[in-house]
This record gives C-alpha cells, sequence and structure tokens, in this order.
C-alpha cells in the first residue's frame, strides 16, 4: 500500500503546531496502525529528520496509551484500540490524518502525545478502597450478587484511554469518570467511601477543567471498550444520592 499522511507536528505544549504531509510506501495490510507509523518513523530517522512522537505500551488493547485521533475519529475507523487497528481498514492511495487528543485538560506534551495526568487525578480523588493489609481473601469470603458483580467488570473494563473525551464535542470526562465510580460503588469493598468516592471524584474532574456532558453519545460511540452511555446516569444518581446525605 502508498499511503499520504497528514501528521499533526508540535515541538511542545507552547509552540504551535500544523499539519505536516509525508509518503509511505510498501506497508502492509497486516501492518498494526502504530507499525505503520513505526516504518514512517524509520524512513524520517534515515533521512536525519525528527521522528513523530506517539505515545504507545503494550500494544494489546490492555493500557490504553495509543491515543490518536485518525480522520476524525478517535482510534480510528473501528471500535478498537490504536495499537489493534490494522493497515487493511484503509486502501491503498488513501490519505490519513493523525492528530492527538483534542481537549484542554489534555495539553499536548509533543506531536501525537498528550499529558492525560488528568486521570491519574481523577482516580487519586477517590478511585480506592478501604481494606486491611495482611493476605488476600478467599474470593468467596464476600459474596456479591451476580448483577453487581457483572455491572462492576463491565465498568472495570474501562483502561482510560481518553478516546470519550477527544470524541465528546464538550471535552467531557463524564464517561471515564462514571465507569471508576460505578466499578467500586456498587461492590461491598467499596462501600465505605461510596459517599465520599463520588463527590471527591465529580469534583476533581471538574477542577480539571474537562467540559460539560450533554448526553450526545459520542463517547460511547468511541470508547473501545464498550462503556455504555447509561453509566453516566448510573454515576448521576450516585452523586445526587450522596449530596442528600451530606446535607442531612
Amino acid at each position: 500500500m502508498k499511503l499520504t499522511l497528514r501528521v499533526w507536528r508540535q515541538k511542545n505544549a507552547d509552540a504551535p503546531g500544523a499539519m505536516s504531509t509525508y509518503q509511505v510506501d510498501d506497508i502492509s495490510q497486516d501492518m498494526s496502525f502504530l507499525e505503520m507509523l513505526d516504518t514512517l518513523n524509520e524512513e524520517l530517522i534515515l533521512a536525519g529528520d525528527d521522528p513523530v512522537a506517539f505515545d504507545h505500551d503494550c500494544r494489546e488493547g490492555i493500557c490504553g496509551a495509543c491515543s490518536l485521533v485518525i480522520n476524525g475519529d478517535a482510534h480510528g475507523p473501528e471500535r478498537t484500540t490504536t495499537c489493534q487497528l490494522h493497515m487493511r481498514s484503509f486502501q491503498d492511495g488513501d490519505t490519513i490524518d493523525i492528530e492527538p487528543w483534542r481537549a484542554s485538560a489534555f495539553p499536548v506534551v509533543k506531536d501525537l502525545v498528550v499529558d492525560r495526568s488528568a486521570f491519574d487525578r481523577i482516580i487519586q480523588a477517590g478511585g480506592y478502597i478501604s481494606a486491611p493489609t495482611g493476605t488476600a481473601p478467599d474470593a468467596h469470603a464476600t459474596p456479591v450478587p451476580k448483577p453487581d458483580a457483572d455491572f462492576a467488570f463491565e465498568h472495570a473494563e474501562c483502561i482510560g484511554c481518553g478516546a470519550c473525551v477527544a470524541a465528546c464535542p464538550n471535552g467531557s470526562a463524564m464517561l471515564f469518570t462514571s465507569a471508576k465510580i460505578n466499578h467500586l460503588n456498587v461492590l461491598p469493598q467499596g462501600a465505605p467511601e461510596r459517599e465520599t468516592r463520588v463527590l471527591d471524584m465529580v469534583e476533581q474532574m471538574d477542577t480539571e477543567g474537562f467540559g460539560g456532558c450533554t448526553l450526545t453519545g459520542e463517547c460511547a460511540t468511541a470508547c473501545p471498550k464498550g462503556i455504555p452511555l447509561p453509566s453516566i446516569s448510573a454515576m448521576n444518581k450516585e452523586w445526587l444520592r450522596a449530596t442528600r446525605k451530606v446535607r442531612r
């Protein structure tokens, strides 16, 4: 395959950025999207140019590091992570636009790399449970009803990639925050911090400068792990419950 790549290049957060155009040849349809970028960077290095900076780690669709907007879609045309997107999703001769996540809470570090530490601070605000130290308890020591276990597992699948923020026209982090809150709040182990968790995490989310949610649904559509949109409604109910309890 022969492709034209229009890639966002930006030296740092303070420098102006712009799209740069590159031609790549002999791209196999079996390559992953990141392997295609590796090929581009090899050519740039051999030519004495600065390679394109992009974020990646496991390349197995687990860590959520591979954050790219491809032709206007978070992670590209398939509902998967960028590292699991393969070049057979494109056609020979295609022009592909590659950009970083676009959100004020995710400032650009360099080129396609953004700072997503805002997510870390939301987790630090309440994404934990009180647990005694010592050996791990038996799996059946704390019975959990199956509907609750299924609900928790569904939300625990969130990998914190940020596609929900990138896809949202408002740059909202509600889907991410709701997944982390609902995962723990439904379990008995998360009960001690149930009220403070939702209040603190939502407050931190607002402090980080994420936009407000208008339930357009783009976040759930872009989520590679399929976190459902009703997750946000469940979190809102938790927030109202916690607010009323604190006011009493």
